[in-house]
């Protein structure tokens, strides 16, 4: 594809690294710069973003209708599922036109009444009068990026506690109001993260970072005192380990852990005795990781190791945590993924054969022997693949809130009662514009992987467009690290897709958790490369499958899952059409051997050090910035965000610099770095869903001049038809009744929106 005008050329400056007798030179090492300030820096990104945005000027408009139609799927006037909290229904609500939401409470008449399934918040006239506690709307206006990060009411709920990012570089401020009077209360936590809970109702437990980002201290917190006077209750000193902290579902402990990628133990804080400080709850050995929970007079452990890597479920005594009993014990085929106690239930949130499932326990009465788990029952799914959430349930209730969704089916809310079994729905998301999930098929597909082991695969389609012939395009996604599992969610913007004849399928590669804990060992440090040749088995078996063709097939990832896209472009570039890489970790070499940029420490148990020789030379063979060849490489989209603190937004942009130099195509590669924003990119409802639609018009772009599409004489006769049938204005529905293949609806789309 000819570009029309020419791309940005980064300068070089000669950059030498040695290591084990092996010489590397980098010459776009100077694109790192820490202070976000460097001019020429700053210089070259507005300069690869002007030339994205030249290069994609002529499909704006094409853009834009992708825009439109994307958010015209949305209710932009809508609330959230509401949440009983002791005397209050809690909520998040949307208004028209808005970008942010508005936290809301409503007061419950008769809190006295159990909580059940069937419990609903009054509206209307005569209904207690809606709240609004804080509205982000008015606080994004001082801001070019705006995000909570946390949201508490105190116990009492007469305070509130909310964190807030205003760079995008996720280091926080926290504010406490008046719940009421919406009144400051104090002055503001600065420079803390977004762990933050309440220890009773005049204090605060909360998390700070040190000097590379990694949440090493965790404070007490005064209510009406300087943040200079807090108490440090632990500072983590190894480099190898963050703090995490978090509540007991009863409310009665803070829990304040310590993890490495391997190791995990936990502290206890009673909340009524915050003045004690912490209490040793699991010791800390190395290879054992344990999460802590809380119910009357016993803790109950999830604890994993090498011997029991789908980890196991103990309880102890409060007080005498030596002493431990198997509730669940380990099992090979089943993983437990999450743990909820309510007073009298467990619910257990697993993983079998790669799909979710959630069984509950009924409990004895607290203060009762617990020497084992009655028999639990499983709560039922109706699709092939899906995803479920574990959301925040009512700790004396026996109502479990949950949240699932799959390829086709919006996220929908359910109180489930654990007693009688029975599911009621709260709250469905309303996807307008004629969405009907009749119209699209989910599958589930096994892939052999270059070593035999079966990778699934999970695919949506529209059975109206997609012919299977190998003619219809596909985008291909996968992550695969950190034992992160991408499971089948629904997101409405992809229908855009999907109505023009897009094929959409999740690899569930290797380095992922989907498949239980050896899934994801088998996917990092010596053996990461699985990751990326599972990637591929999965791109040519949809090939091989009829589900595209190479000239059809985008791939797609993010962050870990943009390493991904990079080994895979430079491996196998041949696969595919098109590629976007989504604020990627492109050099993983280099970034892996300095301490000095969050992260680091911590990650070398997922990728290796390679400050030692095996690991410099295996992390070597597929750092993508190190890999990139004179070949050539299909179009590529990279994205960064400037004030990203997880992947450095130099990363990318040497990719995009050594790619520019490198490859011999004269195919599409567009860089669009966000310099108002970091990881999750801009922090709108609505500037998301533009990005989306920038993303997705790429996608088209390429695909539109793909070598296989039909001839300019083709396209003439396609739109012919298209104006002959009346359609003076684009209909995605007439265009079908046209017959057209779906690769061609796809084409005359962009056709009719670009010309």
């Amino acid at each position: 594809m000819a570009e029309t005008r020419s791309a940005p050329v980064a300068k070089k400056v000669e950059h030498v690294m040695q290591m084990f007798g092996d010489v590397r030179v980098d010459n776009y090492y100077w694109l790192r710069d820490d202070s976000r300030c460097n001019p020429n820096m700053l210089s070259y990104l507005r300069e690869e973003n002007a030339y994205t945005h030249s290069v994609m000027s002529g499909s704006k408009q094409f853009e834009n209708q992708l825009f439109a139609e994307i958010r015209g799927r949305i209710k932009e006037d809508d609330i959230s599922a509401p949440l009983r909290k002791g005397p209050y229904y809690y909520y998040k609500k949307n208004l028209q036109g808005k970008e942010y939401v508005q936290h809301c409470r409503r007061l419950i008449t008769d809190n006295k009444a159990e909580p059940s399934v069937y419990d609903t918040m009054p509206t209307g006239p005569d209904a207690p009068p809606e709240h609004i506690i804080l509205d982000e709307n008015v606080k994004a206006q001082e801001h070019g990026y705006y995000r909570i990060g946390t949201f508490k009411a105190s116990p009492d709920h007469k305070l509130v506690a909310y964190a807030e990012d205003t760079k995008g570089d996720e280091i926080y401020s926290v504010h406490v109001i008046d719940s009421e009077s919406l009144k400051p209360v104090g002055q503001p936590l600065k420079g803390v993260t977004c762990y933050l809970q309440w220890a009773g109702n005049d204090a605060l437990v909360y998390v700070t970072m040190d000097e590379i980002l990694r949440p090493d201290k965790v404070w007490l917190h005064k209510l009406g005192t300087e943040q200079s006077s807090d108490v440090c209750l632990y500072h983590e000193k190894d480099d190898m380990f963050s703090l995490d902290l978090y509540a007991s579902e009863s409310h009665k402990y803070i829990f304040v852990a310590s993890e490495s990628k391997t190791t995990r133990f936990v502290y206890s804080l009673d909340v009524s005795k915050p003045q004690d400080g912490l209490r040793v709850l699991t010791p800390r050995v190395d290879g054992i990781d344990s999460s802590v929970s809380h119910r009357g007079n016993h803790f109950f452990i999830q604890r994993r190791s090498t011997e029991f890597y789908n980890s196991e479920l103990v309880a102890c005594s409060v007080d005498d945590t030596s002493k431990t009993t198997v509730l669940i014990p380990h099992r090979e085929s089943v993983k437990i993924q999450e743990i909820q106690f309510f007073r009298d239930h467990l619910a257990v949130f697993e993983r079998e054969q790669g799909l979710q499932k959630i069984t509950v326990h009924r409990l004895p009465a607290e203060g009762q022997p617990l020497n084992s788990l009655q028999a639990g029952h499983s709560v039922s799914f109706v699709d092939p693949v899906y995803k479920v959430n574990s959301t925040e349930s009512e700790f004396s209730s026996n109502v479990l809130r949950f949240c699932y969704s799959s390829l086709k089916t919006p996220p929908s809310v359910y109180d489930y009662d654990m007693d009688s079994g029975t599911s009621v729905i709260k709250k469905i998301d309303t996807v307008l514009g004629g969405f009907d999930a009749s119209n699209y098929v989910t599958e589930r597909k096994w892939v052999t992987a270059a070593d035999g082991t079966q990778i699934p695969m999970s695919i949506v389609y529209n059975k109206n467009l997609a012919k299977l012939d190998g003619s219809d395009p596909c985008l291909l996604y996968g992550y695969g690290s950190y034992e992160i599992s991408i499971d089948p969610y629904f997101k409405s913007s992809r229908l855009s897709l999907l109505d023009r004849g897009f094929i959409y399928v999740i690899a569930h590669v290797r380095g992922g958790g989907e498949m239980g804990r050896q899934w994801y060992e088998n996917g990092k440090l010596l053996k990461k490369k699985n990751t990326f040749t599972d990637f591929i088995s999965c791109a040519e078996s949809l090939i091989e499958l009829k589900y595209c063709s190479k000239e059809k097939l985008c791939g797609e990832g993010r962050s870990a899952g943009g390493l991904l896209m990079g080994a895979v472009l430079n491996m196998r570039p041949d696969l595919f059409k098109v590629a976007v890489a989504g604020v990627p970790f492109v050099d993983a070499l280099t970034t892996m051997l300095d301490p000095t940029i969050p992260l680091t420490t911590s990650e070398w148990e997922e990728w290796g050090d390679p400050r030692k020789e095996e690991y410099y030379f295996y992390m070597k063979s597929y750092s993508p910035v190190d890999n990139v060849t004179a070949q050539n490489y299909p179009n590529i989209l990279v994205t960064a965000g400037l004030n990203d603190p997880r992947v450095m937004y130099s990363e990318p942009a040497k990719f995009v610099a050594k790619l520019r130099e490198m490859k011999t195509d004269n195919n599409l590669l567009l860089f669009k770095c966000e310099l108002g924003a970091g990881h999750f990119s801009k922090s709108g409802r609505f500037e998301k869903l533009q990005e989306d639609a920038f993303t997705f018009a790429f996608m088209m772009k390429a695909q539109a001049a793909s070598s296989m599409a039909p001839s300019s004489r083709s396209i003439s006769s396609l739109s012919s038809r298209v104006l002959s049938a009346g359609l003076w204005s684009y209909n995605s529905s007439l265009l079908m009744d046209l017959d057209l293949p779906s690769a061609c609806v796809s084409l005359v789309s962009f056709w009719w929106w670009s010309r």
